[in-house]
């Protein structure tokens, strides 16, 4: 699980630098991914996560299948979705 959390933050991270670029990730955007890759990792293998859209991250649909191990990939998308909510 921690492997899996540390990866998922890592390739989060690779994302929002890649598609932000100085300004950074606009907040409508960085929402949009979260949304997707809830709805991908809670599918259960039904949606796979496009790989032009998340990268490395689209690596992450298997876990999908795994219920235990879904909480550890989400963790880093849900701070920034808590994040953003609080900003």
């Amino acid at each position: 699980g921690c492997s899996i959390s540390q990866a998922s933050a890592s390739m989060l991270a690779s994302l929002v630098e890649e598609d932000g670029g100085e300004e950074g990730l606009p907040r409508e955007d960085a929402t949009r991914l979260i949304e997707g890759f809830r709805e991908a990792l809670r599918s259960r293998g039904k949606i796979p996560l496009d790989e032009e859209t998340y990268a490395d991250a689209a690596a992450l649909s298997g876990v999908s299948k795994f219920s235990a191990r879904v909480k550890c990939a989400m963790l880093a998308w849900v701070a920034l979705e808590d994040a953003l909510a609080r900003a």
